[in-house]
């Protein structure tokens, strides 16, 4: 392999400020800011959304308060006969 043309590969803690979790992954992201976790410190990522969070993963279901798009075009231009 080439010397130096390789991205950093470390671990960083990703910080999912919805939940207030932080997860411990391998990444190439580069960040200035860095976080104590565990006794060590990590390079720090803050996310809004990770699994912790997202409606897919927690079962989360969204209501929708009206009527679907096709509806709505069929009722506004409904032809009379």
């Amino acid at each position: 392999m080439r010397k130096n043309i390789h991205p950093n590969y470390r671990t960083v803690a990703f910080h999912d400020t919805r939940m207030d979790t932080y997860f411990l992954i391998g990444s190439t992201v580069e960040t200035n800011q860095t976080v104590n976790r565990d006794g060590k410190e990590y390079p720090y990522m803050a996310i809004d959304i990770s699994s912790a969070s997202h409606p897919f993963y927690t079962g989360e279901q969204r209501s929708h308060d009206g009527e679907g798009r096709i509806s709505l075009f069929r009722r506004r231009y409904r032809q009379s006969k």
